[in-house]
């Protein structure tokens, strides 16, 4: 599967490494291939590619977006067209000050770049943890596995990404449509609060138990 990266920080930077080591065409959307957060990933997997975001897009199956969310505005616009059609992976938040929600809860960021993409098939994912478990996910004297809560509108974008999820060693979690988006980023808060300000593990997460 061809995999295309819009945003390779501390969230986009690991999933693109793992989603190659796995065994996927994964290409970095770069205006600038000689940006600093362009090369550093592509000195930690040199199998990785950097094209302009317009080609990365076309020729891709799948398209994470894990920019800042601020960016989002600026970002998608002008891919709007090219992203039609495309299972879009929303690995953004919404955080505001005082780590409120960003939208003051109004609605969620899922939904609100769903209408900067209309055509994109949109699916949140990897936004309910914190980069260090996206970095290392493994819990050997776990005798589950990590839950990784996704939710969207299209059927067949959700088994896409829910089958990318199961490949990273994730237990695949469908929490129904888009309109539960706006839940999974409050979960990001939390998160965030129990780990960033009241010292929880980074590697805190969340396990789903079913008889």
């Amino acid at each position: 599967m061809t995999i295309a990266f819009i945003g390779y920080g501390k969230v986009g930077a690991p999933l693109a490494d793992h989603l190659q080591r796995a065994g996927h065409r994964v290409l970095l959307a770069a205006r600038d291939a000689s940006a600093e957060s362009v090369r550093a990933l592509l000195q930690r997997n040199p199998a990785l590619r950097a094209v302009p975001p317009e080609e990365a897009v076309a020729a891709a199956e799948v398209v994470f977006l894990a920019t800042p969310y601020a960016a989002n505005d600026t970002v998608i616009p002008p891919l709007a067209g090219a992203l039609a059609g495309k299972v879009l992976v929303d690995c953004t938040n919404p955080v505001g000050p005082g780590l409120s929600h960003g939208l003051q809860s109004t609605q969620s960021g899922s939904m609100r770049l769903q209408a900067l993409a209309p055509g994109a098939r949109v699916v949140k994912a990897f936004t309910i943890y914190g980069y260090e478990n996206l970095e290392d996910n493994r819990f050997p004297d776990a005798n589950v596995k990590p839950a990784m809560l996704f939710c969207g509108e299209d059927g067949d974008a959700k088994r896409t990404v829910g089958g990318l999820i199961a490949e990273l060693g994730w237990e695949p979690f469908d929490v129904g449509g888009l309109d539960q988006a706006l839940h999974l980023e409050h979960m990001t808060l939390l998160w965030i609060r129990l780990v960033r300000t009241r010292g929880r593990s980074p590697h805190l997460v969340w396990a789903a138990l079913q008889k």
